[in-house]
């Protein structure tokens, strides 16, 4: 095993110890391999992660050996290194976590054995003011994918009612996650209840297939939960481009509408994903063009009396 090598990202360079450290047995993929992948996305990764706080999933032995929920930056990072500092009220504790600005920040993760990147929905300048609503298709264990294809299409036809544009991904697993960019104007709390609002709807239009019941274990497990607890403070998903840390190494990738129909999330991974990107290029790449409101959404909310459960953990 060679001890390290160096990257060139953006316009640092950056070392990389134990590059053919296997992380991915079932595919014979090296850590190296995930450096590679991450350089050859690194627009879109950077631009999904930027200035957001940032958890990341470690593998210090690959998926062979523990995941570590790693939120604070170690010591001994570059000078170069951007980070955020973030509040817990609730244990009177704060983390300093990593706040992405370049292509260098992300192999940097890497190479400190990161394989997912989980943001916060709010970015730096303001981290308790959401700038991003995540509408999360949770499909229950016996939930079809088709199912899964079924509710993104009402929830497309819900956006579009509102007047706003969504941006879907594939999650990397069984669901698909659908991106807003909205003003950074409410609270979590607010857009939570936003997000319940939009839950409510999806299950109106679609009471067969959609579950907004809060207790897993009370949801009927052949049905999808629209997840809208994903928007609570401190809540995260895999962004867009981010590897899972899953033996198929597959990856959260940003998708058309028209895609939906016939994509298999089970192809996109992290050998076939930089084609496609070299291809498409950035499919959420307009994602911060156009903010949008929650007005209406929160009206309904009023309209409906929506009230939030209170606990924020319930699974």
């Amino acid at each position: 095993m060679s001890s390290a090598t160096t990257v060139q990202a953006g316009d640092f360079e950056v070392r990389i110890s134990n590059p053919d450290r296997i992380y991915f047995p079932d595919l014979g993929l090296t850590k190296l391999d995930l450096v590679n992948y991450y350089l050859s996305v690194s627009d879109g990764i950077v631009r999904a992660l930027r200035e957001r706080p940032c958890m990341l999933h470690r593998f210090p032995s690959g998926l062979a050996g523990d995941k570590v929920h790693q939120k604070r930056v170690p010591n001994g990072a570059p000078p170069w290194l951007e980070t955020v500092r973030v509040k817990f009220p609730r244990y009177n504790r704060h983390a300093d976590e990593l706040c992405v600005t370049k292509p260098a920040d992300v192999i940097w993760a890497v190479q400190m054995s990161t394989v997912e990147f989980h943001p916060w929905n709010s970015r730096r300048a303001d981290t308790e003011k959401p700038d991003e609503w995540r509408i999360d298709l949770d499909p229950m264990p016996d939930c079809t994918y088709d199912r899964v294809r079924r509710v993104a299409e009402v929830a497309h036809e819900v956006l579009d009612d509102l007047g706003i544009t969504g941006y879907p991904k594939t999650s990397g697993g069984r669901g698909l996650h659908i991106y807003v960019r909205i003003t950074p104007q409410w609270g979590f709390g607010e857009v939570r209840r936003a997000a319940l609002a939009f839950a409510r709807e999806v299950e109106r239009r679609a009471p067969q297939d959609v579950t907004t019941t809060w207790w897993r274990k009370d949801r009927d497990p052949a049905k999808l939960f629209v997840d809208y607890n994903q928007n609570a403070r401190d809540h995260t998903i895999a962004s867009a481009y981010s590897v899972r840390g899953v033996p198929a190494a597959t990856v959260s990738t940003p998708i058309d509408w028209q895609e939906i129909p016939e994509a298999d999330p089970r192809d996109f991974t992290i050998k076939t994903v930089p084609d496609r990107f070299a291809r498409l290029g950035d499919l959420h790449a307009k994602i911060d063009e156009k903010p949008f409101s929650l007005a209406k959404l929160l009206e309904w909310a009023d309209r409906d009396g929506v009230e939030l459960p209170e606990d924020d953990h319930p699974e």
